[in-house]
């Protein structure tokens, strides 16, 4: 599995140096997540983003499924779609992105994939957003987009960061829905989180018909320790769903507690 750098320091972070440098950061990540790689059942793939020290650092960076954690993206597109309308959201648009974040509804995503126009209007956003990895799923298969790691970590520095083509009305909006996800879907990178501290994700499942296995996705802000991380954790070839969500909550713990001990 390669381990690359590129996400880049976000606007978040301060004029100085950082204490925990990529070139660190991805050396910590690489010694941290080889004995995962060994033990898994499945392929995964780890970003994640300091915010105090704007270091960030990527584990693997092949393409996987998306999932639902491609909800994120198709509200993101739907608003900046009503800032171009300069427009609020309608009541019926934001109960639907509330059931589509909060519930992971699948026909709430549609609706809204469809009034985004699709994959084109997706890529379309995601582009805007910074991403340059990501394809949406075509024949309306949102859940078959395609994206990386990077990728992910760079669409939550533009839902959690400074200079987002999202304004800060939209952003904040997302941030609430990703803070209010329901009982039962709330595992993933907030495994990685201190006890209460509460984690805004979103987190994707899919078993995939040709080959029987999972795709587990998460993404999410993380405080860890009094320290703030961006974390996206990507997975496929899981036997089941229950395998794929203990590899990813491994894989954040240890991505993020190799982050912390690299201290300020």
């Amino acid at each position: 599995m390669e381990r690359v750098t590129g996400v880049g320091a976000p606007s978040t972070a301060s004029a100085a140096p950082p204490a925990t440098s990529a070139r660190t950061l991805r050396a910590a990540l690489d010694d941290a997540l080889a004995p995962v790689t060994r033990a898994c059942d499945g392929e995964f793939a780890v970003a994640l983003l300091d915010i105090r020290s704007g270091a960030s650092a990527t584990y693997g960076n092949r393409l996987y499924d998306t999932a639902s954690i491609v909800k994120v993206g198709i509200l993101a597109a739907l608003l900046l779609k009503t800032q171009d309308e300069r427009r609020g959201l309608t009541a019926k648009e934001r109960d639907t992105a509330t059931v589509m974040i909060e519930h992971s509804d699948n026909d709430a995503a549609s609706a809204l994939w469809k009034a985004i126009g699709g994959a084109d209007g997706l890529d379309a956003a995601q582009h805007r957003l910074g991403l340059t990895q990501t394809r949406g799923g075509r024949a309306g298969l949102w859940g078959l987009t395609r994206t990386t790691a990077a990728d992910q970590l760079r669409l939550l520095r533009a839902v959690f960061g400074r200079g987002s083509a999202l304004n800060a009305d939209s952003q904040a909006y997302i941030r609430t829905l990703m803070g209010r996800i329901t009982t039962g879907q709330d595992w993933g990178v907030s495994a990685a989180a201190d006890a209460g501290a509460g984690t805004p994700l979103k987190n994707g499942w899919l078993p995939r018909s040709t080959t029987g296995l999972w795709d587990v996705n998460s993404i999410g802000q993380v405080t860890a320790s009094g320290r703030t991380y961006l974390v996206a954790v990507l997975s496929d070839g899981s036997r089941n769903m229950n395998t794929g969500v203990a590899l990813v909550e491994q894989a954040a713990r240890a991505a993020v507690g190799a982050a912390g001990a690299l201290g300020a």
